[in-house]
């Protein structure tokens, strides 16, 4: 049973990065086989191939997005974290995080048995965060810090250090910055 209009092979993967590049937010894996006309377990497929390609596509929790070089202005720092792993609490701590203006880059734990789990997040703003709260309640997914009581690691990204150190001092009087 083939779909006569679908995409193929190659044809298909030089649309999805040409759509990636003209996107100004993460496009989903179900938006792009909607747009394709194949299943999203072809476009996981696609996009591993591109990958391997050496194409700098990042799966977000929004979406794919295709990695640009990082402005020089930006500078980056990792955090390490504590705190309930429910979904009140993670949203506080990243609100404090955008509220302050840096980005929430992504999240990691060190698992006793696979090491290092990183997961992009590329949380902006309160927007992000509602959506990203939103996926993990209709979706009942665990967040990574569950998986280590509570621990975890955020990369963080801001225009200044003395915007990350107003982030850290924030999250630091709420008890969620581990020193």
């Amino acid at each position: 049973m083939n779909n006569p209009d679908k995409m193929l092979g190659e044809a298909r993967r030089n649309q999805i990065l040409k759509w990636l590049e003209e996107a100004s937010s993460p496009l989903t894996g179900s938006e792009l086989a909607r747009r394709t006309k194949v299943s999203r377990q072809v476009i996981v497929q696609d996009v591993s191939l591109l990958k391997a390609k050496g194409q700098p596509i990042l799966a977000t929790a929004q979406g794919y997005i295709l990695v640009a070089a990082q402005a020089p202005s930006m500078v980056q720092r990792k955090i390490a974290c504590y705190h309930l792993s429910d979904i009140e609490t993670t949203q506080k701590e990243l609100q404090i995080v955008v509220d302050y203006g840096a980005v929430v880059v992504d999240v990691s734990v060190d698992h006793p048995i696979y090491g290092d789990l990183t997961a992009s997040l590329l949380i902006k703003n309160r927007y992000d965060i509602s959506q990203f709260i939103k996926k993990i309640s209709s979706t009942n997914a665990a967040l990574l810090s569950e998986l280590t009581g509570g621990t975890h690691m955020h990369t963080i990204e801001a225009a200044s250090e003395q915007i990350l150190d107003n982030v850290c001092d924030a999250l630091e009087k709420e008890g969620f910055l581990l020193s």
